[in-house]
């Protein structure tokens, strides 16, 4: 009797080593771009003393511990398969960090994205945390995972042995039987890697297990990253996925990387004609519409740049305007705006192109929900 399609396939995979199975699962990997390939804002960034999105995508830094140059470098573990890392140079060293003072690389993952895991459940699934790293400074540092939903956390300890080479670490964080995530687009789990805190990071006992969130007890053992201009480090590979192992890395196509980067942030570069909008008499511009190449997380925020208007058959420039002179109405496909710059030489209703002066930036990141700092 032949055999179904569906039957020849699961014999097929019941005669597969396990850990081949596990590595042509499709996006298993709930961290977006840890192959740190893609850097729209930027490679490089200096003077760094607040948090934010400077260079890598996905990568937001958590900043008050000394300052910092970040960087997209090309230093990356031998015949692994990666192309680029994510790194932090101390510029300005601060050896005796206060009680209140932190340094932490964070990504943030939407709940909507994460309900395969049965969190708080008796089901909740584990996860395993894997990545390269190398830095001059070794000893103990913290990868945390935090549900913001629910107030929760777990941390885990790993060393670095060796300074200045690359090396894999693996961590399993058990699954967590209490609170279930929310299912929306809002920021339900972070991902911490620890470069230094305070006392009131610092001062309890590890908290190895799910609990409650006490802050003493987030990043207890966790070196001072901060306390030399010598000190830096290098990430990249970083993947994390349900179950008790870790798999090859899941290296994705550039171009389907980028678009899953571009659902928090998308730009418009110098130069680029971007929206068409028609004159409201002299005092501005309105019903222009911004349609983003992919649908957003939710609707963007302006993150910097300028913009000038062209109207008239003879293409004839009016004024360069800030987009913090914008107000607009926000979609998942992008935005309607309106602008209040004055106008000159232009007739009411007159079509206009409007085209970026400078690089502006339609933001969508999850940074805006904040429920640990």
């Amino acid at each position: 009797m032949a055999l179904s399609k569906v039957d020849l396939a699961n014999q097929v995979e019941n005669q597969l080593p396990q850990n081949l199975v596990a590595n042509n699962l499709p996006f298993r990997n709930i961290i977006i771009n840890g192959d740190m390939s893609i850097a729209q804002r930027g490679t490089s960034s200096s003077g760094i003393t607040s948090g934010g999105f400077y260079t890598v995508d996905r990568m937001k830094l958590n900043l008050s511990l000394g300052t910092w140059t970040q960087s997209q470098d090309s230093d990356v573990p031998t015949g692994q398969g990666f192309a680029k890392s994510f790194k932090m140079d101390c510029t300005t060293a601060n050896a005796s960090p206060s009680a209140a003072l932190s340094a932490q690389i964070r990504y943030r993952m939407e709940g909507q994205m994460l309900q395969y895991l049965k969190k708080g459940t008796a089901n909740a699934e584990s996860l395993t945390l894997s990545f390269w790293v190398k830095s001059n400074k070794t000893g103990t540092y913290i990868a945390e995972l935090v549900d913001n939903d629910n107030s929760r956390q777990i941390s885990k300890s790993y060393t670095i042995s060796s300074a200045d080479t690359w090396e894999k670490k693996t961590l399993t964080f058990a699954g967590d039987t209490t609170g279930a995530f929310d299912n929306d687009n809002a920021a339900s789990a972070d991902l911490f890697f620890w470069l230094g805190g305070g006392s009131d990071y610092t001062s309890g006992t590890l908290s190895t297990s799910w609990s409650s969130i006490t802050q003493a007890n987030r990043a207890v053992g966790q070196v001072n990253l901060a306390d030399s201009t010598s000190n830096y480090i290098n990430i990249t590979g970083v993947q994390l996925e349900a179950g008790t192992t870790a798999s090859d890395f899941e290296f994705l196509p550039y171009d389907v990387n980028k678009r899953r980067c571009l659902r928090y942030y998308t730009q418009v570069t110098q130069d680029h004609y971007f929206a068409g909008a028609r004159a409201n008499g002299t005092t501005g511009l309105i019903g222009g519409r911004f349609y983003t190449s992919v649908p957003l997380r939710a609707g963007p925020t302006i993150d910097a740049g300028t913009y000038i208007y062209y109207y008239g058959d003879a293409g004839n420039g009016g004024l360069t305007g800030s987009t913090t002179a914008v107000e607009y109405q926000r979609d998942d496909t992008g935005l309607t705006f309106r602008l209040n710059s004055a106008l000159s030489g232009v007739v009411d209703n007159q079509p206009v192109i409007v085209q970026a002066y400078s690089t502006i930036g339609f933001d969508s990141e999850l940074w805006l929900q904040m429920f640990i700092t």
